[in-house]
């Protein structure tokens, strides 16, 4: 080979190399835009989704341009707000079990953009993912706890709305507290709303009323742990983030969402090109469920909290586990037996026996 074209091989090459650097360097921002149900700061459900978007430009930087859209109520407001964010935005995320319907009416007109629905169940299109996290495991770990702490027997808990994620919650908590108390009763408030600091205190006092000296809530704000720590003897968990500032005697641990890592692979997915529609469920595993800092117990309560993260996470312990009976009595779970994601976990609608609250419409 000549000297000559060697040399125009070279150029060819290093022409070659300096566009692709070039392309990838200089590459537009992925625009990526996050629908909240609350306010960012609610130190709950919405401030972690928030630090998950923080996530993404910290690890990011100028690949990606954010937008962020707070407090959209699950109604026509929704999909009105998803149509707007898809005219100009590569990716969605919409974060709250109402905004299903709308994600997915607004994503079969933007065939071109991504849509990630929280806690959702329904990808008819190719341009759809659904992702959520196995709360249920925190709340075994918590149940734990609650059974060991509480001196009334009784548990309350702030209940949301009644769909699948909290109806399991509920019934994972009971099960873990009568797992190490057979005493245990557990009260629920149902306030029907994510995030009213007023609503959610006053389920709290109602509780404490009702005798409940241990609080868990599937709400958003502070409020609950803030009527625990002025109410002497009242033990509370926080919801979504570490809410231990708000319960300085009163806190025993929070369930923490850790949305960061998974946001960041998707927003990564679509500027790399790699980007797929799936379906994630993780947990305590994955690290996508964590826990705060454990507080106000003894040592030994805390060692058993311990024990249950890990076991759960080796795969040892499954929060439902055989035998449990529905409600009503009727058999579900055989001796030793675990139940399906699909249909059992993903749709439970019942409580299990020993729960003696009528079940939400």
């Amino acid at each position: 080979m000549s000297n000559r074209r060697l040399t125009s091989i070279l150029k060819l090459s290093l022409l070659s190399l300096m566009l692709a650097f070039t392309s990838s360097t200089f590459a537009d921002p992925v625009k990526a835009a996050f629908v909240y149900i609350g306010p960012t700061g609610d130190h709950g459900w919405t401030y972690a989704h928030d630090q998950g978007a923080n996530y993404v430009k910290d690890n990011m930087g100028d690949d990606v341009e954010i937008t962020r859209i707070e407090s959209v109520a699950e109604n026509s407001d929704a999909a009105r707000v998803i149509t707007s964010l898809a005219r100009k935005n590569d990716i969605i995320f919409t974060t709250s079990f109402g905004y299903m319907e709308p994600t997915i009416k607004v994503a079969a007109r933007y065939p071109d953009v991504k849509f990630e629905h929280a806690t959702g169940y329904k990808r008819p299109t190719d341009n759809i993912s659904t992702y959520s996290a196995r709360f249920y495991e925190g709340r075994h770990v918590i149940g734990k706890i609650a059974g060991r702490m509480t001196k009334s027997n009784v548990i309350g808990y702030i209940a949301s709305f009644p769909i699948p994620e909290v109806i399991r919650g509920i019934n994972s908590a009971f099960l873990a507290a009568r797992s190490v108390n057979p005493d245990v009763q557990i009260k629920i408030v149902w306030v029907y709303t994510w995030f009213d600091p007023g609503k959610e205190a006053d389920a709290a006092n109602a509780l404490i009323a009702q005798g409940a000296d241990i609080i868990m809530q599937h709400t958003d704000s502070t409020a609950a742990m803030t009527v625990a720590e002025e109410t002497e003897g009242v033990y509370a968990f926080g919801q979504a983030s570490d809410m231990s500032a708000w319960g300085p005697t009163s806190h025993l641990t929070s369930i923490i969402d850790d949305w960061g890592p998974y946001y960041l692979r998707q927003v990564q997915g679509v500027k790399d090109g790699t980007w797929t529609s799936t379906d994630t469920f993780d947990g305590i595993r994955q690290g996508m469920v964590k826990f705060a800092r454990m507080t106000n117990m003894p040592t030994d309560v805390k060692n058993e909290a311990s024990k249950a993260i890990i076991d759960v996470m080796t795969g040892s312990v499954h929060p439902f586990t055989g035998p449990i009976n529905r409600q009503d009595g009727s058999p579900w779970l055989a001796d030793g037996e675990t139940p399906p994601m699909f249909p059992d976990i993903i749709t439970m609608d019942f409580y299990v026996e020993g729960i003696d609250s009528k079940y939400p419409n």
